[in-house]
C-alpha cells in the first residue's frame, strides 16, 4: 500500500494500544518477553504477542530465540525501530511536561455527560 504522506506510513506502524510503549521501553536494549509484560502495565499476554509479532512483521522489532532449554528470547530495536522509537521520545516528554494539565482535562471530559 502507498502513502502520500510519512505521517499514515508511522501511524499504521505503531497503531495498536501499546506498540509506542514497546519501541520505547526497548530504546534501552533487548527486554526478554517477561520483562516487557512486567514493565508495560495493564497489557494482556495475548495482546503483547500479538503486538510484538506486528512489529517483528513491520521490520522495527527483532526476536531473537536462544534455542535453549528453559527457553530464552529476546526483543529488541531494528535500526528502523530504533529510530522510529527515537520520534517517539519527544512525545513522551511533551506527555510529561503536560501530565498534570492532560490529567484535569481527562478529568473533566470524563464526568462530562
Amino acid at each position: 500500500m502507498g502513502y502520500s504522506y510519512g505521517l499514515a506510513a508511522t501511524l499504521r506502524i505503531i497503531s495498536g494500544k501499546w506498540k509506542p510503549l514497546i519501541l520505547y521501553f526497548l530504546l534501552d536494549g533487548p527486554k526478554r518477553y517477561g520483562e516487557l509484560k512486567r514493565t508495560i502495565q495493564g497489557v494482556s499476554a495475548k495482546v503483547l504477542i500479538q503486538q510484538l509479532k506486528e512489529l517483528e512483521a513491520d521490520c522495527v522489532l527483532a526476536r531473537t530465540d536462544y534455542k535453549e532449554v528453559p527457553p530464552r528470547v529476546d526483543y529488541a530495536l531494528t535500526p528502523l525501530g530504533r529510530s522510529l522509537a527515537a520520534a517517539i521520545v519527544p512525545l513522551c516528554t511533551w506527555g510529561t511536561e503536560n501530565m498534570a494539565e492532560m490529567a484535569s482535562i481527562f478529568a473533566e471530559r470524563d464526568s462530562l455527560p
